[in-house]
């Protein structure tokens, strides 16, 4: 007779082996019997207790803290502070374009200014591509400066139909004033048509670009037939070429001057390459990798936002 392992709160059982016959074939009949014993030392024995761990524990649901933005979300609409910002904004980019404009006419020479504001144009595009990759896949709202706008650009992946309704102002106020900070000194310091074109066009279309964004994600019955034309023209970036952005894998057509250059980036795995290379340097990975199933899926707009536009 031997007796089973035992548990503190299961009473013990005894197992007896009514008939063995040591050597035995293996098909040869094994006839056993248990017996259920109270141990007599423990007159009250406890009761059977499940052990908490023991007990399987429902999955945890996890809802959004975000709600859908409203039409008159009041985050979308603009206050004095954005519409001076964008004020200040325009006027140094004016007075830039002045400068340059002045000085051509003095100097008698239109072509350097003229290439000058056309490389600066170029060059926005691929600068606003660059800026929109990196805070798109890197950094949260804690980080100083740029977090309001990191965290701007995620909610714009969730709900991508709400910059059509911001504000003018709301939508411009903080590029416009990284250009008011950054163009103002040069303004004052330098007088050279040249640099002033280049300065003027590159920081206008960098300001401007969230414009841009914004028709780029509008309908074609509802945009001006102006902007409707440039961007059918390659001048302002397309709504179909923006589109791609927002689908998976969320990796591409960054660019949102003219998009003249998401063909080459995209083609050429700029910004997959750059992002190999932070992650063996810092072993950060980036949003676009591993969050896009859960943070950038699309909330279509309802149709009561639709008919309140």
């Amino acid at each position: 007779m031997y007796s089973l392992a035992q548990h503190k709160y299961i009473p013990r059982f005894h197992l007896q082996a009514c008939k063995n016959h040591p050597p035995h074939h293996p098909s040869s009949p094994v006839f056993c019997s248990t017996t259920t014993t109270t141990s007599r030392d423990k007159p009250n024995p406890k009761p059977l207790v499940i052990e908490p761990w023991l007990v399987p524990v429902p999955p945890t649901v996890v809802t959004a803290d975000n709600p859908r933005p409203m039409n008159n979300d009041p985050s979308l609409q603009s206050t004095w502070s954005h519409r001076a910002w964008v004020a200040a904004g325009c006027t140094t980019l004016l007075i830039s374009l002045g400068e340059s404009i002045k000085g051509a006419m003095d100097l008698n020479m239109w072509a350097e200014p003229i290439l000058a504001g056309w490389v600066g144009y170029i060059l926005a595009d691929l600068g606003s591509g660059v800026y929109h990759w990196a805070i798109d896949n890197y950094g949260d709202a804690s980080i100083p400066i740029v977090g309001t706008q990191i965290e701007a650009f995620q909610g714009h992946h969730k709900w991508p139909w709400t910059i059509t309704k911001r504000q003018f102002a709301n939508n411009l106020h903080a590029l416009a004033r990284a250009v008011t900070f950054t163009v103002l000194p040069i303004v004052l310091l330098c007088h050279d048509p040249i640099v002033e074109g280049f300065v003027g066009m590159c920081s206008g279309c960098i300001m401007f670009s969230q414009q841009f964004h914004a028709w780029s994600h509008g309908t074609k019955s509802r945009l001006p037939p102006l902007v409707v034309a440039l961007q059918e023209a390659g001048v302002l970036v397309s709504r179909s070429q923006h589109a791609a952005h927002h689908r998976p894998p969320y990796n591409n057509n960054y660019c949102i001057v003219s998009g003249v250059w998401n063909e080459f980036l995209d083609k050429h795995k700029v910004f997959e390459a750059l992002e190999m290379v932070l992650y063996f340097k810092t072993g950060v990975r980036p949003r676009s990798w591993s969050e896009t199933a859960s943070e950038w899926i699309e909330e279509i707009e309802t149709p009561s936002q639709i008919q309140a536009q």
